[in-house]
């Protein structure tokens, strides 16, 4: 069940931010929600681009600290499928425009599952979910980031179709996340729709891609298995005997193809497993991480060994390559640094630099399609 009702006690208004907006000459202000807000790429972003996000929510508490530490904005534990409209609407800013962000997790979208288009099945609800509550809030503006195969299934034709049809214009395409200052190749659905006429995602912010160098090459060295003593999540996995030897035998940017036969794994010998190259990799120092996954702390899950170390990377070298902070916080201080919750915490994420265009986007678009005529009569 929903828990805002439960929770009338707990600030849902981002008050650093509204009083920077209420100061500042820049028109026009902006309130956003982020459902399915996760750890808080997204609202991060929109935060470093001058949005006020007034909440984020999730279903699963353990976002909690991490959103609300770095974010200066509540979150709300609860199910989208079962919050009302009037719950979400309330937790907007009056006299703003509306902002409804719904970055669904992605693996229901994932190519593995476009097998299971069909409007019954639960794993696609959580989008039909999204355009129900689109309907119901009629927000100024709407945003959503997934897999670029979800533009091929027909949850997302509905509901693109769903907004056009209650008055939106609607903008969505595939875009790089190397364009907007990512330093990790990720391909990823962008869509934005409003109220107030034609919008679109702002052109590259950057003017070359960012390098794995770039983004962590001067973070301290450690081994597999090692915490550094200043930063704990700056900690990578163990490897196996068999995994070290792999991994000394590795090349940057090179394959298994690379190493002596006799550490190749039996299921890469079959016919099967001879196409699945990137596993078993190291990045390259000087071009963009691959796709940062919700296992990007395993050495076997994909092109995640450190260039030049022997070892995947660690958790806070995953998230910098995500676009967050050094200093962003994953957990307390009394919490446990655990490789899988947090990986998923970080691979789930909306990169921060992409967050920041999508940002930078509607804010320019509210200012010069809506004008000053509309300040008179929001709500």
């Amino acid at each position: 069940m929903s828990r805002v009702a439960s929770e009338p006690n707990r600030p849902l208004k981002n008050k650093r931010h509204l009083e920077r907006i209420r100061t500042a000459r820049d028109f026009p202000p902006i309130s956003c929600v982020d459902l399915f807000c996760g750890i808080g790429g997204l609202t991060h972003g929109f935060v470093k681009e001058g949005l006020c996000v007034n909440a984020g929510i999730d279903l699963d508490s353990r976002y909690r600290f991490g959103y609300e530490a770095n974010n200066d904005a509540a979150f709300i534990e609860s199910d989208v499928e079962s919050i009302q409209p009037k719950e979400v609407r309330d937790l907007f800013s009056p006299n703003s425009f509306k902002l409804l962000a719904g970055c669904a997790p992605c693996q229901p979208f994932s190519t593995y599952a476009q097998r299971y288009d069909q409007r019954n099945d639960d794993r696609w609800g959580l989008l039909y979910e999204f355009g129900d509550l689109v309907s119901e809030i009629q927000p100024d503006v709407v945003t959503m980031e997934n897999v670029p195969s979800l533009a091929l299934q027909t949850v997302f034709v509905d509901f693109v179709g769903l907004l056009r049809t209650i008055g939106y214009v609607v903008w969505f395409d595939v875009v790089d996340s190397t364009d907007y200052g990512v330093p990790q190749s990720r391909e990823r659905l962008v869509l934005i729709a409003s109220r107030h006429g034609a919008i679109e995602l702002v052109g590259p912010t950057a003017r070359r891609p960012r390098t794995v160098r770039q983004a962590i090459g001067d973070l301290s060295s450690i081994e597999a298995g090692e915490r550094s003593a200043r930063d704990r999540l700056h900690v990578a996995a163990s490897l196996s005997p068999l995994n070290l030897k792999r991994i000394r035998a590795s090349k940057p940017g090179g394959t298994w193809r690379d190493w002596p036969s006799r550490l190749v794994a039996e299921c890469h010998r079959e016919k099967s497993g001879r196409t699945y190259t990137s596993v078993y990799g190291r990045m390259s120092w000087d071009e963009p991480a691959p796709t940062i996954t919700t296992q990007c702390y395993g050495y076997g899950s994909g092109r995640f060994g450190h260039p030049q170390q022997d070892r995947a990377i660690s958790l806070r070298e995953a998230a910098i390559l995500q676009g967050f902070p050094r200093r962003y916080r994953f957990v307390s201080p009394e919490a446990p640094v655990e490789f899988t919750p947090i990986g998923r915490m970080i691979g789930n994420a909306v990169p921060v630099g992409l967050a920041r265009a999508i940002a930078k986007s509607i804010r320019e678009h509210l200012a010069t399609k809506a004008g000053p005529k509309r300040r008179r009569h929001m709500n």
